[in-house]
């Protein structure tokens, strides 16, 4: 298992694909210990590890995603929350914010979020005079919204790998990432009084009305999903499904932006998304089979409860475990691995698996943006073109906020509970 390990922290330096680091490793422990009845059932275990319905969704909401944005539902997003927030100090930053949260509840998926409004905000944000750091780490940080608020892959994932209500998942993020982007808001007013950033002139009433009236459409998907999940109409799966028609509906007959020639690339798009996705899970279920066969879950669910009986240490004590695994291992892959691990451990300590299940998300959703292997990290400096060191000094007021945040939704289980408590 040593083997294993040096060979998995070799290749994460190496910055190899995390997923083809999991394939490698495990297939390479195989071979060095000799047993090759293992690697004839590799190939089966890979397959049944995507073998759900609930992870159709994932590839349904991505084609959500790119219609979104492709039938320009993303600009009158944008074009909405400078009308709300753009006059206050600092506004393009609350506007970045808010346009996160309001993208999070159609997209679900972080990395997807930050490459497109790193495109759409950054240059927005230099130009009316705020440093491309500042722009770069605002982006990326509102981008780990889109995990939190529902739909959410990483909620999906959870859900499907612990047995747990993804609709109750859903509605267990909701007042997590109102939180979270509160937070990110008093930052930016912090920051922007201490700067003494401008202030812009105040939309006024009838645009605000028109803007309103622009967004609605948009705003329909996200009000679709919830509300047919929470009637019992339709399954988180098929609520994706119908995410996409409406997106596409308006995109070609109410906008009229989205076109019949954009179709092959919103499929490529989609397909590739898909399968980068689909690779990492099938993986993470490989290696995890590998972590089982040893029996490292058992050795690390023994550790962990021989160390406190106090649920609160005991949530302590994973908190840290999951930021330090977020700086190494790709979040969905640390879930695949990790869920199965934590689950029968929190029964013990009478966690429930709702509070459980977005307290581990969101801590695996800020090692996105924590080196050496924060995809976010690398997709907004790409993107932006600037220096990884200059971006992570940056970033680290926003991931202080992060972790505060982190904390608090640790700690007071009613605010993620309270939402699936109505509905149940």
């Amino acid at each position: 298992m040593l083997i294993a390990l040096i060979i998995l922290i070799s290749l994460l330096l190496l910055r190899v694909p995390v997923s083809f680091v999991l394939g490698i490793t495990t297939i390479l422990y195989i071979i060095f210990s000799n047993n090759m009845g293992l690697l004839e059932s590799a190939p089966q275990r890979l397959y049944s590890g995507l073998e759900s319905y609930g992870l159709l969704a994932i590839p349904l909401f991505m084609m959500a995603g790119e219609l979104m944005n492709s039938g320009g539902i993303t600009k009158r997003l944008v074009d909405f929350s400078k009308t709300l927030v753009g006059h206050f100090r600092g506004g393009l930053a609350y506007v970045n914010v808010l346009s996160n949260m309001l993208l999070a509840s159609i997209i679900g998926s972080a990395t997807a979020q930050i490459a497109m409004m790193s495109r759409v905000m950054v240059p927005s944000m230099e130009k009316e005079g705020y440093s491309r750091e500042f722009s770069a780490s605002t982006t990326a940080t509102a981008g780990l919204l889109g995990p939190i608020i529902p739909p959410s892959m990483m909620f999906i994932i959870y859900g499907v790998t612990s047995g747990t209500s993804v609709g109750a998942m859903f509605l267990a993020g909701v007042l997590p990432g109102i939180l979270f982007a509160l937070a990110i808001m008093l930052l930016i007013a912090f920051i922007g009084m201490k700067q003494q950033w401008p202030t812009q002139k105040r939309a006024n009433f009838s645009d605000m009305v028109k803007s309103f009236f622009k967004v609605i459409p948009a705003l329909l998907i996200p009000g679709i999903i919830i509300i047919g999940i929470l009637s019992g109409v339709f399954t988180p799966t098929e609520s994706a499904a119908f995410g996409s028609v409406v997106a596409a509906i308006v995109g070609f007959f109410v906008y009229r932006e989205l076109k019949l020639k954009d179709l092959p690339s919103i499929l490529v798009n989609t397909a590739i998304s898909t399968a980068t996705i689909t690779m990492l899970i099938a993986m993470a279920n490989l290696f995890g089979w590998m972590l089982s066969f040893e029996q490292i879950p058992q050795s690390i669910a023994a550790w962990m409860t021989s160390l406190t009986e106090s649920p609160l240490l005991f949530l302590l004590i994973v908190n840290l475990f999951l930021l330090f695994v977020g700086m190494l291992l790709d979040g969905i892959a640390a879930l695949i691995i990790l869920v199965p691990i934590f689950i029968p451990i929190i029964a013990n300590y009478g966690i429930d698996p709702i509070h459980f299940g977005v307290v581990i998300c969101i801590n695996l959703t800020i090692g996105l943006l924590t080196p050496p292997v924060g995809t976010g990290l690398y997709i907004a400096s790409t993107l932006a073109n600037i220096r990884m060191e200059s971006l992570t000094r940056a970033m680290l007021p926003f991931l202080s906020a992060a972790v505060i945040t982190l904390f608090i939704i640790t700690y007071w289980p009613q605010m993620v509970l309270w939402l699936p408590g109505i509905f149940e």
